[in-house]
């Protein structure tokens, strides 16, 4: 019987002095809740000025504030656990809760599908979801074989750094589970809602119409440069994760790569107010999130872009991400 080994990594210290300057909140840590303290200051144009939120002494509270505390923010890096099985690493990143508005927003532009719309209000409590896409070498740990269509099976170079793909919703499932019993933990899918507010950042959120920048080619491995490079290129199909820019909560390629599964059945939006929702009841098909590597154009890539698939379909575009 092979060993199972758990690794929980400790919370990353604050950065010197940050917790005298920047703590606008009051418990003790500088991290996404005070971003949301001062933003909310920031957009709130009568409230009184108070001192506590102008970090740079100039006597107004502003962007220039915000991009002080960012700054503060992330140089201690992101709050992150890593879990090893099988000899196999990855880590958590944890996700403060928060508001944020969910759907097509202004960023999105004429991209924006029907599907996308209405935009409304999401709050959700805090959580953690997997920095990468979960690799082939984490699957092949878990469940002994690895079903990935770019693998040594179809003549590809062994890079088991790849995400894993050709997994179906009820392969994931079945893949937590597993991984469940090895770590005594409780992974599963991100909701959709879950998905797309990490996407965008968080508390962190910059606003951007991908997961980490306006850019695609910094986040994204997708058409233009995995599938149009020809069947032939190295280059082309799915590659290792996290060799792309990180958004603003240090996550990596959750613009292409592959797409990825979510725990909701798919559903239309409304336009109500929701609390940590979990979609549909029912349904006949699955959430899935992220874009891909051969995804028909950068559209696909942006933070609101949804599709969904019968839970028992496999493709080379498919992979998931881990919550906790």
């Amino acid at each position: 019987m092979k060993n199972w080994i758990l690794v929980a990594a400790a919370l990353l210290p604050l950065a010197a002095g940050a917790a005298v300057d920047y703590d606008l909140n009051g418990d003790g840590a500088v991290n996404q809740q005070d971003y949301a303290v001062l933003s909310a200051r920031i957009v709130d144009r009568t409230a009184a000025y108070d001192a506590r939120y102008d970090l740079d002494g100039n006597g107004s509270i502003d962007a220039v504030d915000a991009n002080l505390l960012l700054k503060a923010i992330r140089a201690q890096g992101p709050q992150t656990q890593t879990f090893t099985v099988g000899g196999v690493s990855f880590t958590m990143v944890a996700v403060e809760g928060g508001t944020f508005t969910m759907g097509a927003t202004a960023e999105q532009g004429s991209d924006a599908s029907s599907n996308e719309s209405p935009t409304h209000q999401v709050t959700l409590g805090s959580f953690s979801i997997g920095q990468t896409e979960v690799t082939q070498a984490l699957w092949q740990a878990v469940m002994g074989s690895n079903p990935s269509y770019f693998s040594s099976s179809n003549g590809y170079t062994t890079n088991l750094q790849r995400p894993v793909e050709y997994v179906s919703y009820y392969d994931c499932q079945d893949f937590i589970t597993k991984l469940n019993q090895l770590t005594g933990q409780t992974f599963r899918l991100p909701t959709e809602a879950e998905w797309e507010y990490a996407a965008r950042g968080g508390n962190l959120s910059q606003g951007y119409k991908y997961s980490g920048s306006n850019t695609v080619g910094d986040v994204a491995w997708y058409y233009d440069n995995s599938y149009a490079v020809g069947s032939s290129s190295p280059d082309y199909g799915t590659h290792t994760v996290g060799t792309k820019t990180p958004n603003e909560l240090g996550l990596y390629d959750m613009s292409g790569n592959v797409l990825e599964w979510c725990q909701d059945w798919y559903g239309s939006y409304s336009s109500a107010a929701q609390t940590d929702p979990a979609g549909p009841t029912s349904g006949s098909s699955r959430v899935l999130r992220g874009g891909s590597w051969g995804g028909l154009d950068a559209g696909g890539c942006r933070v609101s872009y949804r599709i969904s698939n019968h839970p028992s379909s496999r493709y080379r575009v498919i992979g998931l991400r881990l919550a906790l």
